[in-house]
């Protein structure tokens, strides 16, 4: 496998590229969102006539945004790319990479981001940074229902020598320890990569999967998907989010009920947490590198708090 490229490390006063991949974004909200990255030390920059068009469901024509995107990706004085929000369209970006880009610069986003995170991460190695958005995240503060973790958002983006602990928040569902490559993000993303030239490899991984608004025979059929497909076969761990809004009507199984039934047992039982505040949360989001080497611990029924070890940083100075 090849060596996963870092990007560098944000550093107070750098410039940082807001741009719109998906779909639409309000304007206030955006607003309010990068007014937050002024507080944290930051210099966003945004076009507002591009991060703020509409176009059907997307945020402008696919050519407008790939066209900012790759801007922010030469452009010597932006250190990074902050995502408004998620959506859709972030898929139609990949078909405009014809090489590789000549440097890695930090990309934080989730949900739909995760089209262009794991096709970053398979043809380029490149580190991505699954977390909070402008105008959906930042817009609500640090520490605030649907706002972010500060602490694991500013450890992610600026530690160069070191790796950290991140407190997971979540329940210990399968017990156990393991170590592997951090990869994932949103589950339907993850499962529409099947099939692609940037299909994920989730072989020795530590697989993130959250998602929003499934019904449960819906992420019941996305996992099942996965697992036929031979992408739960050899996992290191597994990291679920909270799926919110994917409550049975009139009862019957769980989304944790069905994640329980279909990942991984003996004798291939590997760890698994439950209702870590990735992506679709209504707590504070946590950020997390994807594709750097951590550790898992999960402790079953214990009571003892689920924990995230990342093994080296995430930057380069």
């Amino acid at each position: 496998m090849r060596e996963a490229l870092k990007p560098s490390a944000l550093r107070p006063g750098d410039q940082v590229a807001v741009l719109s991949p998906a779909s639409p974004v309000e304007e206030a909200r955006l607003q309010k969102g990068s007014d937050e990255l002024v507080a944290l030390g930051y210099r966003p920059k945004l076009d507002r006539t591009t991060v703020l068009a509409r176009e059907s469901f997307f945020a402008g024509p696919k050519a407008c945004r790939a066209a900012a995107f790759g801007q922010a990706l030469e452009d010597p004085e932006t250190r990074a790319i902050f995502c408004s929000r998620g959506g859709y369209g972030s898929n139609y970006l990949v078909e405009c990479f014809s090489e590789a880009p000549a440097k890695p610069k930090i990309l934080l986003g989730a949900s739909d981001i995760t089209s262009l995170q794991i096709f970053l991460w398979q043809k380029f190695r490149w580190i991505t940074f699954y977390g909070p958005m402008v105008a959906t995240n930042f817009d609500c503060g640090a520490g605030a229902g649907n706002g972010y973790d500060r602490r694991s958002l500013l450890t992610a983006l600026t530690e160069t020598k070191q790796g950290w602990e991140i407190d997971l928040k979540g329940e210990s569902l399968v017990s156990g320890e393991s170590e592997g490559i951090l990869l994932g993000g949103c589950l339907t993303l993850v499962e529409s990569t099947l099939g692609t030239p940037w299909e994920l490899d989730t072989s020795g991984a530590i697989l993130v999967l959250e998602d929003r608004a499934m019904k449960p025979y819906q992420v019941d059929r996305a996992l099942m998907h996965l697992k036929q497909a031979g992408k739960l076969r050899d996992l290191a761990g597994v990291i679920l989010g909270e799926f919110p809004d994917c409550e049975a009507s009139g009862g019957g199984e769980t989304v944790r009920d069905i994640a329980r039934r279909i990942l991984p047992h003996k004798p291939a039982e590997i760890p698994a947490v439950w209702g870590a505040p990735i992506g679709h949360t209504s707590r504070p989001m946590l950020t997390l590198p994807l594709g750097v080497r951590a550790r898992l611990w999960s402790a079953g029924e214990s009571g003892a708090p689920a924990r995230l070890e990342l093994l080296e940083a995430a930057c380069v100075p």
